[in-house]
């Protein structure tokens, strides 16, 4: 959640951090208004994009007439597509010297970055290297004191102001532990001729997973910055952004509507939306989003594209037939359902009856339909797609040694913690369907009962006392689940699969190094889980799309898999693997640690990599298999292409950062490692399978 320079402002003076009296106001305020300070007045649109000061967004005013004109003028613009809601008001500053002071989370290192500049200002990405000093802090020890010293001294501030600005810094930093935020940034922190230090701007992020856990952060949420959509999908719990074609998309899981997206954008079906209804949404969210997609006047069609896994196809057309009230919807829709219920959501789709409800079985067939019920796409954005030159570079090849099958199978021992909440409830019943070898589950005060005939216990430690255990599933809500993982640590657990999304990102941050350091494997959070087909699945798959085969996937988006999976499985290509490793920034195993395990196991001859925009995960697992002469062909695929640049899409992972090359440089560099593009969903089967019959021959 995004806080404007005011919220922030506000957050920031309540943690003890020294900022300027100030008001807001918007055009109905603005006529009537008399600051309770003297003038001159500075004006600062009020936006969440940057740039406001280039765009004419602050301004000062020396009387209240130029004020009363200032504001409106500012109140009528709009700075890079969003329009200013409100301005604030606020002495102008008496500046001495401008400082640059931030402290983020960075997603590369799991530690805090504090930033300190010798100047500050609009220009601050482009200062030279003299002027920014760096420095990590460890989440576990906390910032220290000689930290807070060394900044001090790279400033040249006088003596007298160590102890102001050791007091500033340290409270900057318990605030973006205590509300979790994943930046504050203080720029320009000025010094005034008087010599205090002052947040002359702020600009505060805090992490959405934690607000979810908080409400009372919900203060600091600005409706206005937003439109109806986006506010109604908020409220719902839905990820929504709004977009700028003109099909009303609806999918479940960030990684296949980020595919989905893509293939319409391609096939020149640019969508008006991006609607995430995650893996777990009832049927009030669902009925929720039918809702915003029938108000939302660019989407001229609809199409929905449910792949069930954790979430019933069967539920998302009872909540569609309970939109309708038995009428036409109000525009053409195209509705595809695979997975879980998904024979039973077809039944309730035909029982509609109505001649604007078009049910398709596949992708290809979904997009025929909707460029037959689409109106002219004129006016509306065109988007090309990424070719790569040249052919990639072979994966070096290495002699193989002694086999190693990978070290998960049909005799693993499974816990499952949160056995008896719902989702722990109902996926121990779909693990034991699949086969899985379950033999305990852990709900504290629930211990002596049994869940599906699993005994239960308190402690994950009560549990090992009387079973052997090789790997432990977690459905514990949110706000616990880095203990339960920290539990499952404690007691040597071998693998910990954290089904759990929505955990704050500074808690895994906190509780990663404990768990490298351990014996344990962390699949996740945030994950489907891991399977090994016709054998065991430990997470919440649709078993029924996975065979057996000699593909190993890896995959950073649950619903993405199953469609990948399911097109394999259809084309004949069994699977020996499959493993989420997560779509959160902050994860235990990556794609590195799953294909060290992978390089001498029997089964696979070929692997696949699902990715998606953001990170480095893809482009690192290039370099490393290379350097380690990986001796199966290496395929790779990313969502997102099409995707709006800063926007975080669906869950925490997915979010396209320019700044870092954008997606063409995650691509060229996946192709230079030796990885085999795929360019789209429909290219995955055929391209695996001349893979594979490529190095049956060699």
């Amino acid at each position: 959640m995004k806080l404007n320079e005011h919220n922030s402002k506000v957050l920031l003076s309540r943690s003890g951090i020294p900022a300027p009296q100030g008001d807001l106001l918007d055009l109905s305020q603005v006529e009537n208004y008399s600051p309770a300070f003297p003038f001159p007045v500075v004006v600062k649109a009020q936006v969440l994009s940057g740039g406001r000061g280039k765009a004419g967004g602050v301004k000062l005013a020396a009387n209240p007439e130029e004020l009363k004109t200032t504001a409106q003028q500012i109140l009528g613009l709009t700075i890079k597509e969003e329009r200013v809601p409100f301005v604030r008001v606020e002495p102008a500053a008496d500046i001495q010297r401008e400082i640059y002071l931030s402290i983020s989370l960075v997603r590369a290192t799991g530690r805090f970055a504090l930033t300190i500049g010798r100047e500050g200002g609009v220009d601050i990405e482009s200062s030279g290297p003299d002027n920014l000093l760096i420095m990590d802090v460890d989440p576990l020890i906390g910032l220290c004191q000689h930290q807070v010293r060394q900044g001090f001294f790279h400033l040249g501030l006088e003596k007298s102001l160590l102890k102001p600005w050791a007091e500033l810094v340290n409270n900057l930093f318990q605030a973006v532990c205590k509300h979790r935020l994943l930046l504050a940034e203080i720029n320009p922190l000025i010094l005034t001729s008087k010599g205090d230090l002052e947040a002359l701007d702020g600009k505060v992020e805090i992490d959405d997973n934690f607000a979810d856990l908080h409400p009372d952060l919900n203060e600091f949420f600005e409706p206005r910055h937003f439109g109806p959509e986006e506010n109604a999908a908020r409220k719902a719990g839905l990820s929504y952004h709004k977009l700028h074609g003109s099909v009303g998309l609806m999918v479940n899981g960030a990684g296949l509507a980020m595919a989905t997206m893509d293939l319409l954008n391609f096939s020149g079906l640019p969508v008006a939306n991006f609607l995430d209804l995650g893996g777990g949404a009832d049927q009030e969210r669902m009925g929720k989003a039918l809702e915003i997609l029938f108000l939302d006047d660019s989407a001229r069609t609809i199409f929905i594209n449910i792949f069930g896994g954790i979430l019933s196809c069967e539920k998302v057309a009872l909540a569609l037939s309970g939109a309708l009230k038995g009428q036409d919807p109000p525009k053409p829709m195209v509705v595809r359902f695979s997975g879980f219920k998904s024979k039973e959501a077809g039944e309730i789709i035909r029982s509609l009856n109505s001649r604007d409800i078009h049910a398709v079985d596949d992708l290809t067939s979904a997009v025929d339909a909707l460029k037959k019920i689409s109106p002219d796409q004129a006016d509306l954005p065109e988007f090309k797609r990424i070719e790569l030159s040249g052919e990639s570079s072979p994966v070096l090849t290495r002699t193989l040694g002694q086999d190693l099958p990978f070290p998960i199978n049909r005799e693993t021992r499974v816990l499952v913690q949160g056995i008896t909440g719902r989702e722990g409830s109902l996926h121990t019943r779909e693990m034991l369907s699949y086969g899985t070898r379950i033999v305990a589950g852990v709900t504290p005060f629930k211990g002596g009962t049994e869940v599906q005939g699993v005994p239960v216990y308190n402690t994950v430690s009560a549990a090992c006392a009387q079973h052997r255990i090789e790997a432990s599933i977690i459905f514990v809500p949110a706000a616990f689940a880095a203990d339960a993982i920290l539990e499952a640590v404690s007691c040597s657990i071998p693998w910990i699969v954290c089904i759990t999304e929505g955990i704050p990102q500074q808690d895994m941050a906190r509780i990663l190094p404990a768990v490298r350091c351990s014996n344990s494997r962390l699949i996740g959070p945030n994950t489907p889980g891991i399977i090994v087909p016709g054998q065991t699945k430990i997470g919440i798959m649709p078993g029924s799309v996975f065979t057996p085969g000699p593909v190993a996937v890896l995959s950073r988006s649950g619903t993405l898999t199953y469609e990948c999976v399911h097109r394999l499985s259809r084309a004949g290509i069994g699977q020996s693997l499959c493993a989420g490793i997560g779509g959160d920034p902050f994860i235990g195993q990556d794609f590195i640690d799953i294909c060290r395990l992978l390089h001498d196991d029997p089964a696979c001859k070929a692997l696949l990599i699902l990715g998606e925009i953001g990170g480095t995960a893809e482009e690192d697992l290039g370099r490393e298999l290379k350097k380690s002469r990986f001796n199966r062909p290496v395929l790779g695929f990313i969502a997102g292409q099409t995707a709006p640049p800063g926007k975080r899409l669906g869950h925490a992972g997915a979010i396209l950062d320019p700044s870092g090359g954008g997606i063409r440089t995650k691509l060229e560099a996946m192709h230079r490692s030796g990885m085999i593009i795929c360019p789209d969903l429909a290219s995955i089967p055929e391209l695996v399978s001349r893979a594979l019959a490529d190095r049956q021959t060699f």
